[in-house]
């Protein structure tokens, strides 16, 4: 009985001491206990599990500066999210079940850590604030203090995070494993805000109290490539001689050895024979077999110092075909070939295929694929027209040709495909070597390395071209000879393989499939005259925004000069054609060239297009005033006309359009014109000058009226195929009132009078009230020292105009299409700086299309603009 009775008072004490309300010293204890071991600590062991796999899935690229901190890789999280929920439900655990011990604070921390490595950033910051107001431990209340601004800097909340390090910094007794946690976090605040004498000097102080002697490894190799990226050689060769320690990975170990031999040695060094052997001597090593494309890489770079520019494409070539650790590497290999392709020979169509090239081995959201995708926009549209100009002049010069003469030219092109084919195993057939030059084509002239059939392509290649030409393209099979394959058919079925079918193989590897075959390369050819005019109308096409692109975004201005003189010659009906007149004179302006050609063609042969008026008056006024000048001299010329006056309308008219080309009454000025070509000239000039206006006015309820002055002019088949519409015709006597013509039809506007058209060309604007004008003296001067610094061969033009009695607009023009205007925008918000010019005056530009102006200079309605302009370029 004595025993029972201890046991079950040992039994009484252990259920009292399992209460988490009871506040007592056992009740603590037992609580303390538990919390910790049986919660705490298992769930902090499996969060830092899950740490580790994020580090050892990631891997480091030593050829850029390393990040402060391993990114969180979802997939990574993704692969130990039984681990955090386990984890989860571990700390929760001590939250609930052990509210008195001194681990719930803690427990809430880790529970903010993993709402954070799941990205579940608001209830991580939700939780870091609560530990950090309740809990009553200062390290911890630091190192959660430390992690929260870690969040606002990973969601660039630089406001919130000022705060934070502010905070921090007035605090006193932050233990030494959260210092090394501050300032590395520092670093990040400083990497992320692209400051790199900040990251550097909060690296420094966070080596005086690391504890990890790989973690230390790591950042002194950080240090080191952060002060070579500075100049700073001396300083960058004892952080990499530092990185040695500790035991790094091999990879980081290679790498530090490389670039301090760089900066100690190799780029000082003037023996050459010296610098190369060094390279030699690294890709003969047998630990280095995965790094070789690394090598190779560097070699290439030091022989570009070097001038040596056909040596470093060679080993750039031979870089992207070694083996190495490292998919990135190949795609810095081949940005390399592109920037030399660019900046060397200005071939833009190689760049092109460099950059593609270098994204299939560069994740999309690196940084660095970011910045090639934006390079490359511009690239892509160059050889796409480049390579559909080329593609179509061809085959509308074979569709010229006799068929015998087509079948030859297709044969001769087959067999060059098999010539090159076969090059192409001749040159996979040298031999290995250890050596990087060895392994150059340039400088390697070797035979073939084998005569055994099946070790040598060449015999290889053309026992395949010889079995292609008689047998076709066969798949590999069993029983290909059996009498029920048609195999002397001229035209030889191909037979897909089956899922089924386990002797058929995957043959996409075989040479043979990359010859064209002759039916399919006759098809081609157009045979119709429908086919022809589709390819004439791709051509007329590609040759104008070929030639756009080249002046706007390459400034290759002879180019552009050359495409859109093609454009004129060879589609003298286009539509483009004013536009083209207008590039024209813009290019050999600035090419010092014979521009006046221009002007005479414009005026000669489209005197009523905008581009005439704009070439004709380039500083003609075209504000406020202009406009309510225009408008008196308009009724006193409708006036004439009314009374038969035509020659006074006319002079008045004319006299109007030279001193205010550019005004909302131009197109009814021009209109009111044609009218009196009606009365005073012949009928065929009047339908001319009417068609003329139709086609290149903006302003829709003109050009239906004009519709409607054209009409009694038409045949009854014309009429037949003109496009009808259910537009009211105006009456003429409308035009003397011009508030009239505008607010016509207003009901039946759709909600924006604006149209989106990316590919126009676009102006940028900057808005101002004429006292805020006065303010800013050297706004002109701080503008074209903007443009210098910033878009040097962009050939940006400034002009100002009064808007309105309220506002007044400087005008920075052209860019060739919306893109180019929005990077202008946003630089200008960022960068531009002038006495005067505040930030409010500054959010008030916008940038917007010709076509669009020409609808806002009728309107005058800024709001509604600025409403189009938020919905459509922001």
């Amino acid at each position: 009985m004595n025993k029972f009775s201890k046991l079950g008072l040992a039994v009484l004490l252990f259920a009292s001491a399992c209460s988490s309300e009871r506040d007592t010293f056992t009740n603590r204890t037992f609580h303390n206990l538990t919390a910790h071991y049986n919660a705490y600590y298992l769930a902090d062991l499996k969060i830092k599990n899950v740490e580790e796999i994020v580090k050892t899935n990631y891997k480091e690229d030593y050829t850029q500066v390393l990040p402060v901190f391993i990114p969180i890789d979802s997939a990574s999280i993704q692969a130990g999210v039984d681990t955090l929920q386990s984890a989860r439900e571990l700390a929760s655990k001590a939250v609930e079940w052990h509210k008195i011990s001194k681990w719930v604070d803690d427990s809430y921390y880790l529970l903010g850590k993993i709402d954070y490595l799941q990205a579940q950033f608001d209830d991580a910051q939700n939780t870091y604030k609560y530990v950090n107001v309740n809990s009553k431990d200062k390290d911890l209340r630091h190192k959660t203090l430390i992690s929260l601004l870690r969040l606002y800097v990973d969601l660039q909340e630089y406001e919130n995070a000022n705060f934070t390090i502010d905070y921090l910094s007035k605090e006193s007794g932050i233990n030494e494993e959260n210092r090394y946690e501050l300032y590395r976090t520092l670093a990040y605040y400083y990497e992320s805000r692209g400051d790199e004498n900040g990251v550097i000097g909060a690296l420094v102080k966070a080596l005086e109290y690391v504890n990890d002697k790989k973690e230390e490894s790591r950042i002194n190799f950080i240090l080191a490539q952060r002060y070579q990226r500075e100049g700073l050689d001396a300083l960058a060769y004892d952080f990499y001689n530092q990185a040695l320690a500790g035991n790094p990975p091999y990879e980081r170990s290679f790498f530090a050895q490389l670039f301090a031999q760089q900066v100690a040695e190799l780029n000082a060094s003037k023996d050459l024979k010296k610098v190369r052997n060094y390279y030699e001597d690294l890709y003969k090593d047998p630990k280095n077999k995965d790094l070789k494309d690394v090598v190779v890489y560097e070699m290439a770079l030091f022989e570009e110092k070097q001038g040596e520019i056909e040596k470093t494409l060679a080993l750039l070539h031979q870089a992207a075909k070694e083996p190495g650790s490292n998919p990135r590497q190949k795609g810095y290999i081949y940005q390399k070939l592109a920037e030399i392709n660019l900046a060397k020979f200005k071939d833009y169509r190689a760049t092109k295929y460099y950059l593609d090239s270098a994204l299939t081995f560069i994740k999309e959201a690196d940084p660095v694929a970011i910045q090639i995708q934006e390079q490359k926009e511009t690239l892509d549209q160059y050889v796409f027209h480049v390579e559909r100009i080329q593609g179509n002049d061809s085959l509308i010069s074979l569709s010229k040709l006799s068929p015998e003469e087509q079948q030859l030219i297709a044969e001769n092109f087959i067999k060059d495909e098999e010539e090159r084919l076969l090059a192409e195993a001749a040159a996979q057939e040298q031999p290995k070597s250890t050596s990087i030059f060895d392994n150059l084509l340039a400088f390697n002239d070797r035979g073939s390395g084998s005569t055994f059939y099946f070790d040598n392509a060449v015999a290889m290649q053309q026992g395949a071209i010889d079995f292609y030409r008689t047998w076709g393209n066969r798949p590999l099979q069993d029983n290909w000879r059996r009498s029920a394959v048609s195999f002397q058919s001229t035209e030889p079925t191909i037979a897909e393989p089956s899922e089924s079918d386990s002797t058929a193989t995957d043959d996409s590897s075989n040479p043979l499939n990359q010859l064209p075959d002759l039916e399919t390369l006759l098809d081609q050819i157009p045979d119709s005259e429908e086919e022809i005019a589709t390819l004439n109308l791709e051509l007329e096409e590609s040759y104008f925004e070929l030639g756009k692109l080249l002046y706007f975004d390459l400034a290759e201005l002879e180019q552009s000069v050359d495409n859109l003189e093609t454009l004129v010659r060879e589609y003298p009906t286009s539509t483009r054609k004013p536009e083209a007149y207008y590039l024209l004179y813009l290019a050999q302006k600035d090419l010092g060239g014979n521009f006046q050609q221009y002007i005479t063609r414009l005026n000669n042969e489209f005197p009523d297009s905008q581009y005439t008026y704009s070439v004709n008056n380039p500083d003609a006024a075209s504000g406020n005033l202009a406009y309510l000048a225009s408008s008196k001299n308009y009724e006193q010329a409708y006036q004439a006309y009314y009374q038969s006056n035509y020659r006074e309308a006319r002079s008045i008219i004319q006299k109007t359009l030279e001193e205010y080309p550019l005004t909302r009454n131009t197109e009814r000025l021009l209109l009111l014109d044609i009218m009196v070509t009606g009365k005073l000239e012949s009928r065929q000039r009047y339908r001319e000058r009417l068609e003329a206006y139709i086609q290149n006015s903006k302003e829709e309820d003109l050009v239906e009226l004009a519709r409607n002055m054209l009409r009694p002019m038409m045949s009854s088949e014309e009429l037949a195929e003109l496009n009808k519409s259910d537009s009211t015709a105006l009456d003429s006597a409308d035009l003397a009132n011009p508030d009239l013509v505008e607010n016509q039809g207003e009901d039946e506007l759709p909600e924006s009078p604006y149209k989106i058209n990316d590919s126009n060309t676009h102006i940028f604007v900057l808005v101002m009230a004429p006292e805020e004008m006065e303010n800013a003296p050297n706004l002109l001067s701080d503008l074209d020292n903007f443009h210098a610094k910033n878009f040097q061969n962009a050939r940006l033009r400034t002009g100002n105009m009064n808007m309105n009695p309220q506002n007044s607009i400087y005008i920075i023009s052209p860019f060739g299409d919306a893109e180019k205007a929005k990077e202008y925008y946003k630089q200008f918000l960022n960068d531009f700086k002038s006495e005067g010019i505040s930030e409010e005056i500054k959010n008030k530009s916008f940038v917007i299309s010709i076509e669009n102006f020409q609808q806002l200079n009728k309107t005058k309605n800024l709001d509604e603009y600025r409403t189009f302009f938020k919905s459509v370029y922001k």
